[in-house]
């Protein structure tokens, strides 16, 4: 009876240390996902804006506010730019 009881005590632990740990990977995961669409937003702004005479230069302020924000850091990024 005893080892069921520690069997299922130690489940239980599991499960709570699986729920404490995965929620960090999970806001780590979305800030990398964030990361990657905003550079990704920035290279295809660059392609497109080179037409026209408009680059951003992707420089490690600009890839932090565009990994950090993702879409709303891009287009930050564009109104500062063409505020400047």
């Amino acid at each position: 009876m005893g080892t069921i009881f520690y069997g299922v005590v130690g489940i239980l632990l599991l499960v709570i240390l699986v729920k404490i740990f995965s929620w960090p990977f999970k806001v780590l995961l979305k800030l990398l996902i964030n990361g990657i669409l905003g550079v990704i937003l920035l290279i295809i702004v660059n392609a497109i804006g080179q037409n026209f005479g408009f680059f951003i230069g992707i420089n490690p302020v600009t890839a932090l506010i565009a990994g950090f924000c993702g879409i709303p850091g891009v287009i930050f990024l564009i109104i500062f730019k063409l505020l400047m």
